[in-house]
């Protein structure tokens, strides 16, 4: 699963090829995709941080929560 994104939009790209869209342009893949998501949805309503920046830290969180998820980040901008 791949997660490929722009200024305006965002979509998940499936093993078989399907491509998924969001409805609040929010997308989680992998073991802690749930609670980065819902750290996500929760810094996107409270918070002024760039999209960078919630990735970042969403990520984060989940790495403390999720056991099969770790704090090591690489995130890619184009």
């Amino acid at each position: 699963m791949l997660i490929v994104a722009d200024k305006n939009d965002a979509f998940l790209i499936s093993g078989k090829g399907d491509v998924i869209s969001s409805d609040d342009g929010l997308l989680s893949v992998g073991s802690g995709s749930m609670y980065a998501l819902s750290a996500a949805r929760a810094l996107m309503k409270h918070t002024k941080l760039s999209a960078k920046e919630i990735a970042e830290e969403s990520l984060r969180i989940a790495g403390e929560i999720c056991i099969y998820t770790n704090s090591e980040l690489t995130v890619e901008e184009l």
